[in-house]
């Protein structure tokens, strides 16, 4: 990425892979080509799946559903827990288990057998790799290719929608009436030391998150001007003027809701489509079944819809599961 410096990236991406307890040391080694790896690039050629979803049939199979523990990730869990139910598998539901690490470990470990990721986050993450496609269909197939090659791991879909890392500010605070830009954002907090940054736990130190906004604008937030939160609190405490800026996630529902205004990022931050991954040998039950399950899912998640479901939890205060039987009847999965 023209962004970043090779060797930066490389030791924060090696840092967080020994935190994670990724397996493998593979921060060296080029992505396998889809093109020319004979086993897995034709599985991975493709990730737009199709098929009946009204066919599909799970029956027999035992499905251990994780998420993630922001909405999104609730919310889409929770239709994938419902989807498979009214195909016959047989769920448990592990939705709101924690955060990417403890999801992804779980899932390499068979505590879990199912959760949807993004594919920067699989990229940058899970593999250690540096300069992401921009491209969604590239940058997955080449997430899938590597996964089921090094850890069986299988990506099945690709979202429509885009959640990716950004900053917001509360309504009233602009700058002069505009919006702020990444560098004007810098510039602010560099003039302002009364000025403070919320961050989730995780964002400081992975490879696809402060770094690639220090490198855009070559500048440092000091420690004592961040402040680290839950990923919930960030929105209310943005919109209650108690942090000047908040890392956001672009598609989360509070942002309208709340009447935030989002730092406007002109392609800093790398793409984060989702799939879902899953074992390679679970996969293969029912792979029929599972392409046509993911598709009629995805398949209507553009960036407004995956954002209105998400409000309608974090600001309406409806259920997630509720959210979730709704989507899955008006769309006609189940």
């Amino acid at each position: 990425m023209k962004h970043t410096r090779l060797w930066r990236f490389l030791a924060i991406a090696f840092a967080f892979t020994l935190i994670a307890a990724a397996c493998g040391d593979d921060g060296g080694e080029e992505a396998a080509d889809p093109g020319t790896d004979g086993s897995a690039s034709g599985e991975c050629e493709t990730l737009a799946p199709s098929g009946d979803a009204a066919a599909a049939d799970f029956s027999g199979v035992e499905v251990n559903v994780g998420s993630k523990d922001f909405t999104e990730q609730i919310v889409l869990g929770e239709i994938l827990v419902q989807a498979l139910e009214a195909r016959g598998a047989t769920v448990t539901n592990n939705t709101n288990l924690g955060g990417t690490v403890v999801n992804r470990d779980a899932l390499l470990a068979g505590e879990i057998d199912t959760y949807w990721e993004y594919n920067g986050t699989g990229w940058t993450v899970h593999l250690g790799r540096e300069d992401p496609s921009f491209d969604s269909t590239e940058l997955t197939t080449n997430v899938c290719v590597t996964d089921l090659d090094e850890n069986s791991i299988r990506w099945v879909g690709v979202s429509p929608f885009n959640d990716t890392y950004g900053f917001a500010t509360a309504p009233e605070f602009l700058d002069g009436g505009s919006s702020f830009s990444l560098q004007s954002m810098a510039d602010y907090i560099g003039e302002n030391p009364d000025a403070s940054v919320c961050l989730e736990s995780e964002f400081p130190n992975r490879p696809d998150g402060m770094v690639l906004f220090e490198d855009a604008t070559g500048f440092v937030i000091p420690p004592e001007q961040i402040e680290i939160l839950e990923t919930g609190v960030i929105y209310e405490e943005i919109s209650n003027g108690n942090c000047s800026f908040g890392e956001v996630f672009t598609t989360d529902g509070r942002i309208p809701g709340l009447g935030l205004n989002l730092v406007d990022d002109p392609g800093v931050f790398i793409i984060y489509n989702v799939s879902l991954t899953l074992p390679d040998d679970l996969y293969s039950q029912a792979p029929d079944a599972w392409d046509a399950v993911v598709s009629s899912i995805l398949a209507p998640l553009d960036n407004d819809t995956m954002a209105e479901l998400n409000q309608r939890v974090s600001i309406d205060g409806e259920d997630a599961a509720d959210v979730a039987k709704d989507f899955l009847t008006s769309n006609g999965i189940i």
